[in-house]
């Protein structure tokens, strides 16, 4: 018996601006993640990967096509509600001024989280021992931090919301190999428990997908291993 996924997408399109000769970038994309799952996006520089993972998270207005979580059609679920499920986490992090344990809690600032319990300190510090920035005090002024660190901090912060599919654009674009490891290990996790990845990958490869896909002309194909 099929297993339904946790993220569905059918006949996705997407048409560049009219100013750059309303390029196709996606031409009728298909695709599901499931539980579990931690898929790689490949492809050519421009091709449109960015694109795709802004269309999962609904943040593409003109984006067309089909998009469900868990069975339920993405018309019955409302925009912000998606995005709480389904979080992108774009290739540049975003810190704002403040400590660390500030920045951790940000998600907790907004409207959408207005009812939830922030998580205690506790919690902060062992998501951040879950990227290796265990050493680095809640107290901390985040604008101290380095690049691989504030990319480790916005990844532990993501975790912390516990969305069902994970997106991650390009996770370790500007990290050195111990903070790219890092995120990874933190990634798998997250798969292990249950939830869904999506990654656009540009060079590195890792043995934590489960599958590959390319990108190419508007299409997505399986890399064989």
């Amino acid at each position: 018996m099929a297993v339904e996924p946790v993220l569905l997408a059918e006949e996705i399109r997407f048409v560049g601006p009219a100013s750059i000769g309303s390029p196709v970038v996606l031409d009728g994309v298909r695709f599901a993640v499931g539980a579990g799952e931690v898929v790689d996006i490949g492809g050519p520089s421009g091709a449109g990967k960015t694109t795709l993972l802004r269309a999962l998270a609904r943040l593409l207005p003109d984006a067309t096509g089909h998009l469900a979580l868990r069975g339920v059609s993405a018309d019955e679920i409302a925009a912000g509600e998606w995005r709480r499920r389904v979080t992108l986490l774009p290739q540049k992090a975003a810190l704002r001024p403040g400590t660390v344990r500030e920045n951790l809690l940000l998600p907790w600032t907004l409207k959408l989280r207005g009812e939830e319990m922030p998580p205690a300190d506790g919690a902060l510090a062992e998501a951040l021992a879950d990227v290796a920035l265990g050493d680095i005090a809640l107290e901390r002024d985040g604008s101290r931090l380095s690049v691989g660190q504030a990319a480790r901090l916005a990844l532990a912060r993501t975790v912390l919301t516990r969305p069902e599919v994970l997106l991650l654009d390009e996770p370790d674009a500007a990290l050195d190999d111990d903070s790219a490891a890092q995120v990874a290990q933190m990634t798998a996790r997250f798969a292990a428990e249950g939830g869904a990845v999506v990654r656009v990958r540009h060079q590195r490869i890792d043995g934590h997908a489960t599958r590959r896909l390319r990108l190419s002309d508007g299409n997505l194909s399986e890399v064989s291993a």
